[in-house]
This record gives structure tokens, sequence and C-alpha cells, in this order.
């Protein structure tokens, strides 16, 4: 006898309650707490002039450098040296062609720890200069600069003031962004100040760097390495290991483009991740910091800068450089300048930077290689601000990065194998509509019964478009994010980043009620098979087996579809759950 509304909702109900229960405490357990106090902290600049002066600062010139670009014409050559992996070099510099042709072009030979990369070394040096000259190694930030690509306008107008710069391919062999070696690339820097130093025409006591972003990391090793580097210039830097510095930056990037609170807890679980279980060390980096900071330094930052944590970075970098005896520190903030100093949108090409950036680099530069004392303030230009605070609670959290491994590589697994069940279902309904397509004879199909069928393709199909919403939203957040680093501004609508997320939450909730009454619909019919009572009634499980008196189907390929398809999109709950979509 068919049960009631009143039963079916009495049954249906309870179910609902634990499934969600389930669900709601993987999401809480999941959570992890994250500290953003204090929030929008300034640090006060003592004048808006960025300009950098020294006593005696026309005497520079005389001392190896001039003062202002565009003293010198610039003359281009290039050698080309063989680094293994371990960083050390391979036989000697190589003269080579310049040829901007070669920008593509990434020699790496071997593999393992006789890997081997082939780097072009583009020195740039003042034409006509007499003397010894003081001299600078760019260092990459991320990606995969070359020497031709990278750094351009800076070494050449460094050039023209005097300096010899030297840009190198990015040493990279065959890592990525998230396995780049950063000891072994510090050296490969090094080899290259090397080559500086070697030069007749370079002064080997002031030869510097100039290290932007990522490479702030690396320059902390070479330095460690290398006491003898003379001055440091550094754009943006990262300051605090990679897990910190990236949590930081997405996590402050996720709010500025209005990114649901509920995508911002993704940041947290993601920063927390015991990435070491997977041979990426990079996140916890353990950084030399007592030499990083103890020769003289220039630190600049653009006012739209949406990657580094200033005020805590430039308090960092003071306490450290104090605590080795180093007071030359000069600190600058441009407005309106971005991560890479340039007034706008860094991916489109020719885009300047800020209008005194490269005079103060090289007004400094000069100033701190002729030995001057610098008379201008050291803390100056736009108000350095920061919206959070840098997060100190992260750390990798075993339990949690195994669950999630596992989780998402059963989910992944199940909806592999569920689709190509559901591959077979088609091809088996077309081999036999071409079989019996002149005999009349009607397919017989998957033999759901009861109006599971119809369930099942309805709450597999609501929960894949609520997954490829969820993939949607954190895309568009993504995007959203990289343009904003690109220095675009955010939108003044953010949109589908906005109520995707409780459009998620509610769908979801829907879904596991609809689950809850497939299951009890499932124990009415196997109450009515007899199959629930006790002792059950003789024959029935034989019955339900052979498909003669089923509760799922008729056939046996059915009845598996229908348990394969439903234990995929549970997991596929489950995945939601880890990421927070059932805190509520």
């Amino acid at each position: 006898m068919p049960w009631s509304r009143w039963r079916r909702l009495s049954v249906s109900l309870p179910i609902f309650i634990i499934l969600i229960g389930l669900l709601v405490s993987v999401s809480n357990l999941t959570t992890v707490p994250w500290d953003n106090e204090p929030t929008g902290r300034t640090v006060a600049t003592l004048t808006d002039d960025t300009s950098v002066t020294f006593d005696g600062a026309s005497d520079a010139g005389a001392s190896g450098a001039a003062t202002t670009a565009g003293t010198y014409d610039v003359k281009e050559s290039a050698v080309s040296i063989t680094v293994r992996r371990d960083g050390t070099q391979v036989g000697g510099a190589r003269a080579t062609k310049v040829d901007a042709a070669a920008d593509t072009t990434w020699r790496v030979h071997g593999d393992g720890a006789d890997e081997t990369q082939d780097v072009t070394v583009l020195i740039r040096e003042p034409a006509g200069a007499t003397g010894r000259r003081p001299g600078i190694v760019f260092m990459h930030g991320a990606g995969f600069g070359t020497a031709y690509n990278s750094f351009g306008d800076m070494a050449t107008s460094l050039a023209s003031a005097g300096f010899v710069t030297a840009v190198i391919d990015k040493p990279v062999w065959s890592t990525t962004d998230i396995t780049r070696d950063y000891p072994a690339s510090a050296r490969v820097y090094d080899a290259a100040i090397g080559l500086l130093r070697a030069r007749g025409d370079v002064d080997a006591a002031k030869v510097g760097i100039y290290a932007t972003s990522e490479s702030t990391w690396i320059s902390q090793y070479l330095l460690a390495d290398d006491p003898d580097v003379a001055f440091q210039i550094l754009l943006s830097p990262m300051v605090f290991t990679p897990r910190r510095s990236l949590g930081f930056f997405v996590s402050q990037d996720f709010a500025l483009v209005g990114a649901n609170d509920g995508y911002q807890s993704i940041v947290r679980r993601v920063f927390n991740a015991d990435t070491a279980l997977f041979g990426l060390g990079n996140f916890d980096l353990d950084l030399p910091e007592s030499t990083a900071y103890a020769i003289p330094t220039l630190i600049a930052y653009g006012s739209k800068d949406v990657m580094t944590a200033q005020v805590d970075g430039v308090t960092h970098m003071l306490a450290l450089a104090h605590k080795a005896g180093n007071k030359d520190v000069t600190v600058r903030s441009y407005p309106v300048a971005n991560h890479v100093l340039r007034l706008g949108d860094e991916s489109k090409t020719g885009t300047k930077f800020a209008d005194a950036y490269v005079d103060d680099v090289i007004a400094w530069a000069s100033g701190t290689a002729a030995g001057l004392h610098q008379t201008s303030e050291r803390v100056t230009g736009d108000t350095i601000y920061q919206s959070i605070a840098v997060p100190d609670d992260l750390t990798p959290r075993r339990s949690l990065t195994i669950y999630g491994t596992v989780l998402h590589a059963g989910m992944l697994v199940l909806l592999l194998a569920t689709l190509v069940a559901w591959l077979v279902a088609l091809g088996r309904r077309i081999a036999f509509r071409l079989r019996r397509r002149n005999r009349g004879v009607r397919y017989p199909g998957l033999g759901f019964r009861h109006g599971f069928g119809n369930a099942l393709v309805t709450l597999t199909v609501t929960t894949m478009a609520t997954l490829l919403l969820f993939a949607a939203g954190l895309g568009q957040v993504v995007m959203a994010v990289v343009k904003l680093a690109w220095g675009a501004a955010p939108a003044e609508e953010p949109g589908m980043i906005w109520w995707s997320w409780p459009v998620i939450e509610i769908v979801c909730t829907l879904v596991v009620w609809a689950w809850s009454r497939v299951f009890a619909r499932l124990i009415e019919v196997a109450a009515e098979r007899g199959v629930l009572r006790w002792p059950p009634r003789r024959d029935a499980i034989h019955g339900i087996v052979t498909g003669r008196e089923p509760v799922l189907a008729d056939t046996r390929f059915g009845r598996v579809l229908f348990w394969l398809t439903a234990a995929a999109m549970l997991h596929v709950l489950f995945f939601f759950a880890f990421w927070g979509l059932f805190v509520y």
C-alpha cells in the first residue's frame, strides 16, 4: 500500500537532517580561522617628494656614475653561460651575438642533477665612459623572462647614466613557478655578478642588484652567499615566506574585487595545505633574513600595488636592517603606480613607469655607489597603506590536506566512471536501434521503475549545473584578481562573483532535500517488496536481484548506473562541503 504524504515526510526529514548535518559538519571542520586584524593601517611619509639627493652629488660622476639618464649612449653586447640545476657554472662565458629573436628560445639540456640551461647575459654599457663603472644585475619576478624581453627600459636608462647593467635569461631549467629552485637561481645571478666584476670597465666593489617581486626571495639567498654585493634596489618586495605573502595577496584581492566571503574562505583552505606532501617545499622557505637587508637598500612601492603587504613589509625590513647594523634604507611610495611601478595595466606593452621612479633610482644608485651621504628624507612619497594584516597563523594542515586530496581524487574517479557508464548506456541504445530499426521492437531501456530514472537525471543535471556555476564563479574571481594585479580597476558591480555563492548554497540545500526524498522513496518501495520485514518475505531479495520484483530498475545495468551516479553526485556535495558551501 502506498505511503501517505505525511509518512513520506516523516521518513524524508530525518534523512535530510542526517545528510545536511554531515555536510555542515564537514564545512565547519574544514574551516580555517583567519585573523585579518588590524585593518587599514598606514605609514605616514615625511613628504610627498620622492626625489633622492646627496651631499656632493655633483661628484658622483667622477666616482663612477652620472646622476641623470641620457648622459651616455648605450652599447649592447652579450655572452652565454651554461649552468647546472644546482647553480654551478659549466665552462666559461662565451661571446654571442645580440639577437632579440632568441627571446622565446629556452635551451635546456639533460635532466635530473645533470640538467643544464644555456643562459644569455645581455650587457649594456655607457659608450665612451672612462674608468671603472658601477654595475647592476637585474633579477626577474614571476614568469619566464629572458635577457631580451625584460628590464629593457630601466637597464638602458641606468646604462645611459654610467652603469654597466646585466640582464639574464631567468634561470628556470625544467622547474615551474611552484617548483622554482631559489638557492640555485641565486647562484646563477651571482655568476652574472661575477661576470661584471671581472670586466675591466667595472668597479668590482660597486656591483649591486635590482630585484623585483618574486626575486626578492632569491635575493635573500644571494646576499647570504655573497655579502660583497654593494647595494640593492627592491621593487615591490614580497618579504615574507610564499605561504604568508601569497596568502595575504590573494585574500586581499578577493576582497578588493568584491568576491563573496564564501569564495574568500577558499583562500584559507588553499593556503593551509601541506604542500610538502606533494614535494612542493617552496611554500615554506627558510629565508636567510639575517643578511637580507645588511647593505644599502632602496625599497620602492606603488600605491596601487595590490600584491604586497607594504606596512608589514616596511616595518619588517627596517627592523631586520637595523638589527644588522644597517641604517642606509630608503623607502619610496609612488602614487597610482602598480606592482611593477607602472602607470596602468602592465599586461599592455609600452606602459610607463611612475613619473619620477627612474630618475629616483638613478639618483639613489649613483649617490650610493659614490659613497655619498644622503640628504633627502628616508621615507617619502604617497602614504603607505595596507588593508589587512599578513596572516601569521597559516600552517600546513596535514589531515585537512589528506582528506581533501582523497575527496577530490574520489570525486574525479566517480565522475569519470559515471560518464563512461552513461556513454555505455547511450551506446547500447544506439546499437539496439540500429539492429532493430525495421523490426518494430521497442528499446527496453535501463528498466528504471517508480520514477527513479527521472529523479536520477534531474538530480544529476542539477548537481552538475551547480558544479559548473561554482567553477564559473571561482573562475570569474580569479580573472578579476589577475586584471587587478595587472593594474586594471575592479568592476563597480561584482556581479556573479557575489551572487553565485548564495545561489549555490540554496541549490545545494534543495538537492540534499531532493536526495532525501529519493532515499525515502527507496525505503517505501523496499518495504512494499517485503525487504524491510524481519524476517524478509520469502524470495523478496531474490526477486529484487533478478529484476522480477525490482525496487530501482529491472536491469542490473540500470541498478549499477543508479548507485554509481548517486555516489558521484553525493561526492560532489561533499566537495562543496569541503570548500565551505554548507557554512550558513
